[in-house]
């Protein structure tokens, strides 16, 4: 029994979701989203009682089947419709920082204009779904109602140029540890 699985996806105020058989619409202040939900998973919405005498609305998913992949893809949908509902009621981010002499960026309309040490600018078209903020020369932060579209724009522009060991140069995550090696000696 899967202990993600069998958690119950909670629906909070101003959010509204529906299922239409496998298809899943979350609807909420910061926009709208949809997916598939999996063949092998059935997926319900409920009403449970709470504290107050209200009911809050839930989604229940459970495997259709006892197969072996049933059984693995079901937290796997559950987490999916939780971040659908998270992602339109309160967003995700993503916060990037350049380090490196010379190393900057810029916003120019929806491209992102790099500083990289290369021989050229490195250029970047700002996805639709996601906003992309810059603070100053070094530090930006991508915003979107879509976890995979952030995470996804955040990985492709670090990978322009990673932080490497010697220096501790390039792109990185907020808070991100690079191991350092020691250069050459003498």
């Amino acid at each position: 029994m899967s202990r993600i699985g069998s958690k119950p996806v909670a629906i909070p105020e101003g959010v509204e979701l529906q299922v239409n058989g496998q298809d899943v619409k979350v609807k909420g202040k910061l926009g709208e989203l949809e997916m598939r939900v999996h063949d092998e998973v059935a997926i319900k919405l409920d009403e449970v009682a709470n504290d107050e005498g209200k009911n809050d609305k839930i989604v229940v998913l459970e495997p259709k089947s006892k197969s072996r992949f049933a059984k693995q893809i079901w937290p796997t949908m559950r987490t999916l419709v939780y971040n659908l509902v998270i992602g339109v009621s309160e967003g995700y981010s993503k916060k990037l920082e350049i380090q490196g002499v010379g190393y900057r960026g810029n916003l120019q309309g929806k491209t992102l204009v790099l500083a990289l040490g290369f021989s050229h600018e490195v250029r970047f078209d700002v996805p639709e779904g996601v906003e992309l903020k810059m603070d100053g020369q070094t530090k930006m932060e991508i915003v979107g109602i879509d976890k995979q579209l952030v995470g996804q724009v955040a990985a492709k522009i670090r990978a322009f140029k990673p932080p490497e060991p010697y220096k501790g140069k390039g792109i990185r995550y907020v808070g991100e540890f690079v191991i350092r090696k020691e250069g050459k000696k003498k």
